[in-house]
């Protein structure tokens, strides 16, 4: 009996917790029985000391700020890392407030060195003219942006805003009258001087009298990735100095205007809008990268804008300072480009039919003759007009250029001195 007795004492000494964190089951030994103690001093008091205790350690480290930076960069370090983990090939999360910054600084940097550009017109009724009768001219006014290129008030902008000129059936426009430009955070308008423009580029020069301009600075266009941040600066619909925000689309996007111009150019879908075009597209540091130029308008058509890369702008820029124009080389021929089935049916081979010849031109110099076929240029097979453009325009005028013709089923090899384009 007294044994029995000693492995019940044994067995009472231990007893079942259930620990709150784990849900499991845990044996606490109680062999050495606690002395009793009062309340204040055994809860009250721990307590107290516990909560105190707590807080001055809270406290000094979130008073340090190189502990409350690590505490917070751990916590941070992990989120991203799980992210990582779950998602490979992804960057880490960034902040809204570094993006915020990035646009706070790029509007900075480059607004003062866009303008506004107002320009006016004289309309003419036609209608009334078919039945001799005198209209008298009506002004009309258009609104775009431009970038300041120099301290003594040279600006680039578009052709398309300065040398507007159409004839539409009941109406004739004719080309700017009056440029007036107004600076950032300046309301007087300064009128402003034509200087040069140029139709195939869309790009245009313009001059104010005055100095101590902020000059854009300009970035490298040819190093821009799809997916970098990109920030459209202008005057939409005479708002001045507004900004978009968006990314680089795509880069070397071939687009074909209303007019049948193809141009090369930078896609976004930062919105550009009715007078953005001249404005500048910048870069996370403020940097121009193009000129906004046109955008993509209809039914479920959205955030399809372009702008001109800026490298390819700045030999037309010096040319239109210096001479008002571009000069280019030039042959003096006109072609249409044969398909395999067109060549077939009229007895001819694939490549350029010339269609007529400018008397006196480099073309007729070299012995072109009206129903040739162009098939080379500089030793490269070629099968359309843009191809043989391409090629003379990598040339100088001056330059020699090489082409292979097809004249009655016979090849025959002609050197051309290329001239300037009137």
């Amino acid at each position: 009996m007294e044994e029995n007795e000693k492995k019940e004492v044994k067995a009472q000494n231990f007893k079942t917790v259930q620990n709150p964190n784990t849900y499991k089951t845990v044996f606490k030994n109680e062999t050495a029985p606690k002395a009793k103690i009062g309340f204040t001093r055994g809860v009250l008091l721990p307590f107290f000391c516990g909560v105190v205790g707590s807080t001055v350690v809270l406290g000094t480290c979130f008073g340090i700020p190189s502990i409350r930076s690590k505490l917070f960069n751990k916590s941070s370090t992990i989120i991203n890392n799980t992210s990582n983990s779950e998602n490979s090939g992804y960057v880490s999360q960034t902040s809204l407030s570094n993006y915020s910054d990035t646009s706070v600084y790029a509007a900075n940097k480059v607004l003062p060195s866009i303008v506004g550009i107002e320009v006016e017109y004289n309309v003419n009724n036609s209608f009334m003219s078919m039945f001799g009768k005198q209209s008298t001219p009506s002004t009309a006014k258009a609104s775009g942006s431009g970038i300041i290129i120099s301290e003594d008030g040279y600006i680039l902008t578009n052709n398309h805003i300065v040398a507007t000129s159409s004839s539409e059936s009941y109406y004739e426009v004719s080309s700017a009258t009056k440029v007036t430009v107004t600076l950032f955070n300046d309301e007087e308008k300064y009128e402003a001087k034509i200087i040069g423009k140029d139709e195939q580029t869309d790009l245009a020069v313009i001059k104010i009298e005055k100095s101590g301009l902020s000059k854009a600075e300009f970035a490298d266009s040819d190093n821009i990735k799809v997916g970098e941040f990109a920030m459209a600066v202008g005057n939409p619909l005479g708002m001045q100095s507004s900004i978009t925000c968006g990314v680089i689309s795509a880069v070397n996007r071939e687009v074909t205007d209303s007019d049948g111009k193809k141009f090369t150019l930078i896609q976004t879908d930062a919105a550009i809008n009715s007078g953005n075009s001249g404005g500048a597209l910048v870069n996370s540091q403020g940097k121009v990268i193009g000129i906004n130029t046109l955008k993509l308008s209809g039914t479920g058509i959205e955030g399809m804008g372009f702008a001109i890369p800026i490298n390819s702008t700045t030999d037309i820029t010096s040319q239109l300072i210096q001479y008002s124009k571009v000069k280019r080389p030039y042959i003096g021929i006109s072609g249409m480009d044969l398909t395999e089935n067109t060549a077939k049916a009229n007895n001819l081979v694939v490549g350029i039919y010339v269609k007529s010849i400018d008397d006196f031109s480099a073309g007729e110099k070299a012995g072109i003759k009206i129903g040739d076929v162009i098939i080379e240029a500089d030793g490269q097979k070629i099968t359309k007009m843009d191809e043989l453009n391409a090629i003379k325009n990598s040339h100088q005028i001056g330059d020699e250029m090489k082409i292979k013709v097809n004249r009655n089923g016979q090849e025959k090899e002609l050197t051309i001195t290329l001239g300037e384009q009137p």
